[in-house]
C-alpha cells in the first residue's frame, strides 16, 4: 500500500474544541424561549444559549491563544443541548443562528486563517429525525423502514418500561442506529458529508465511528469528501488503538485518547480522580513514571505511519471526560506539564474550551460548563499566559510542528526529549515528581558538535560536545525548554 496522504495543514494546526451551547452567547441570535442562566451548573437537558455568532465574536481571543482550527461538537438541528440527537442533518440549528450563522463563522475564520471541522453523527439519529418519525407514524408501511434495524412493529420508542424494539446506540431509545447497509440511508449520509464540505467546512470528526462496522462505507466516505476538498481532514472517535481505519483508505487520524491516557498516568499518576476516570475507558490509566510514559508514547509512534502520526488529534480533555484539572485534583502543575508536552509533541494539539483559564468539572454534564466571559476575575490568568506561551513557541519553531521526535532520557519522574528539523532543535526536560531532579543527557550524533541550546524562558543553556554528558537540574513539577537560535525566514 502507498503511503497515506494526510492533510498538510493539520501538521501546523492547533485545535480548539467548542461545545457550542456553552462557549459564547450573542445578542444577535434570537432564542425561542427561557434558557438556563449563563454560568449556572450544567444540566443534562438544559440550554444556556451559546451560538455560532458568539464564536465569531470571540475569534480574536482564540487567535491570540494560538488557535488555528476549530472543532465543534454537533451543530445541526436537534432536541438536545449537545446535539448528538440529530433531527435534521441538512439544517444548522436555529438556536445556533442557522445556516447563515455558519456561513458567517466560516467567512470570519477564513479571514483569520482558521479552519473549521464539524462533528458528524452518522452512526445514529434521533426519534425526531424525519425518516424515523415516519416509521413511528406508519409502521411497516413506511418507505423508510429499512433505514433502521427494526425488530418488530409498532416501534416502542417512548415506553421506559420496555426496551426499544430496534437497534439503538447503547440501547438508548432516543438514539436509533442507522442500518448502514440500506442503500438509501447510506446515500443520504454520504450526501450530507458532501453537502457541508461544499458549504465550506474543512473536515469531519466522526462520532463513535468504529461502531459503523463497514470499511467500504468509510472508503466511499473518504472518496466523496476528498473529491469535494482534497485537503479535508477526516478524524474518527476511537478510544482504543485504531490501525484498522488509518491505513490511508478511510480516515486520516483519530482523537488520540491513548495519548490522553499516557498523559494522565505520567502527569497526574495515581492521584487521578478514579470516580470520574472510571466513567471512561481510560481507567486504569496505567503505571506512573517516566519509563512507562516513554514506552507508551513510543508504542503510539510505532503503531501508525508517520504521515498519520503527524495529524493525530492529541487531546488531554474533551466533552466526554472530566476536565484534566479536575482529574488532577486541582493540581495546576499537572495541566501545565501535560499541555507543554502536547504543544511540543508530534501531531495536532486540541484544547478543550476553557481549559486555558482553569475551568473545572467532573464527568458529563459537569465538564460542559459555560465559559465565564463576563467574570474574567475568575480566570486563572497564569494558566492562560502559559498556554499562550506554549502555543506561540509551537508556532515559531518549525521543529515542533514538522520535526522528528526522540526521547533523550526517561528515568524516575524525569524525561527529556528532542524535536529536530534541519538546524532547528528543541529539547524539553520535564519533572513530574514532587522533589527537584537532576538529569544527565548523553551526547547524540543527531545534534551537531558545538551546538548551543539556549533556555527559552530562563537563563540556562546546553552545550553539545561529543563524548560529554550534559547535566540539567530541574525543580519539582516543572519544565525547562532549550532551543537553537530562533530560525529566520
Amino acid at each position: 500500500m502507498t503511503d497515506p496522504l494526510t492533510p498538510d495543514w493539520v501538521r501546523d494546526a492547533v485545535f480548539y474544541q467548542i461545545f457550542p451551547d456553552r462557549f459564547a452567547r450573542s445578542d444577535q441570535v434570537a432564542k425561542p424561549g427561557p434558557l438556563e442562566p449563563w454560568g449556572s451548573p450544567p444540566t443534562p437537558h438544559g440550554y444556556q444559549g451559546g451560538d455560532l455568532i458568539g464564536i465569531v465574536e470571540r475569534l480574536d481571543y482564540l487567535v491570540e491563544l494560538g488557535v488555528t482550527a476549530l472543532y465543534m461538537t454537533p451543530i445541526f438541528q436537534s432536541a438536545s443541548n449537545h446535539r448528538y440527537h440529530t433531527h435534521d442533518y441538512e439544517r444548522v440549528d436555529p438556536m445556533l443562528g442557522g445556516d447563515a450563522a455558519l456561513k458567517r463563522l466560516l467567512d470570519a475564520c477564513r479571514a483569520r486563517g482558521l479552519r473549521v471541522v464539524l462533528d458528524g453523527v452518522f452512526n445514529h439519529a434521533s426519534r425526531g429525525f424525519f425518516p424515523f418519525h415516519d416509521i413511528l407514524e406508519n409502521g411497516r408501511e413506511s418507505p423508510y423502514r429499512d433505514w433502521f434495524l427494526v425488530k418488530s412493529f409498532p416501534l416502542n420508542a417512548y415506553n421506559p418500561a420496555q426496551p426499544p424494539n430496534y437497534a439503538a446506540w447503547w440501547g438508548l431509545p432516543a438514539l436509533p442506529k442507522f442500518n448502514i447497509a440500506c442503500p438509501a440511508a447510506r446515500e443520504y449520509l454520504l450526501k450530507i458529508a458532501e453537502k457541508w464540505v461544499e458549504f465550506g467546512i474543512d473536515g469531519w470528526r466522526l462520532d463513535v465511528a468504529n461502531e459503523i462496522d463497514d470499511d467500504e462505507f468509510w472508503r466511499e466516505f473518504r472518496r466523496r469528501v476528498r473529491a469535494k476538498n482534497p485537503e479535508a481532514y477526516i478524524v474518527g472517535e476511537v478510544w482504543s488503538d485504531a490501525v484498522r481505519w488509518l491505513k490511508g483508505d478511510m480516515w486520516d487520524a483519530v482523537m488520540n485518547y491513548q495519548f490522553t491516557r499516557a498523559c494522565i498516568a505520567f502527569y497526574i499518576g495515581q492521584e487521578a480522580a478514579a470516580a470520574d476516570l472510571k466513567k471512561t475507558s481510560l481507567h486504569p490509566a496505567g503505571p506512573a513514571g517516566a519509563e512507562h510514559f516513554r514506552r507508551s508514547i513510543e508504542r503510539l509512534q510505532q503503531l501508525y505511519h508517520p504521515h498519520v502520526g503527524a495529524v493525530m488529534l492529541n487531546l488531554i480533555g474533551s466533552h466526554d471526560m472530566a476536565r484534566f484539572l479536575t482529574l488532577a485534583g486541582g493540581d495546576r502543575s499537572a495541566l501545565l506539564l501535560a499541555t507543554l508536552f502536547q504543544a511540543t509533541y508530534i501531531g495536532a494539539p486540541s484544547i478543550y474550551y476553557g481549559d486555558e483559564i482553569g475551568m473545572t468539572g467532573g464527568h458529563d454534564p459537569a465538564n460542559r460548563g459555560a465559559f465565564p466571559w463576563t467574570t474574567p476575575a475568575t480566570w486563572d490568568h497564569e494558566i492562560l499566559a502559559a498556554f499562550r506561551r506554549y502555543f506561540a513557541l509551537r508556532r515559531d519553531r518549525p521543529a515542533l510542528r514538522r520535526g522528528s521526535f526522540q526521547f533523550l532520557a526517561a528515568k524516575g519522574d524525569l524525561i527529556a526529549y528532542m524535536r529536530k528539523l534541519d538546524a532547528d532543535v528543541v529539547v524539553v526536560v520535564q519533572n513530574s515528581g514532587r522533589g527537584p531532579g537532576r538529569l544527565e543527557l548523553e551526547p547524540t550524533e543527531r545534534i551537531k558538535d558545538g551546538t548551543v541550546l539556549e533556555e527559552c524562558w530562563g537563563q540556562g543553556s546546553i552545550h553539545y560536545h561529543k563524548g560529554i554528558k550534559q547535566e540539567v537540574l530541574i525543580g519539582p513539577r516543572s519544565s525547562r525548554v532549550f532551543a537553537t537560535s530562533r530560525p529566520t525566514g
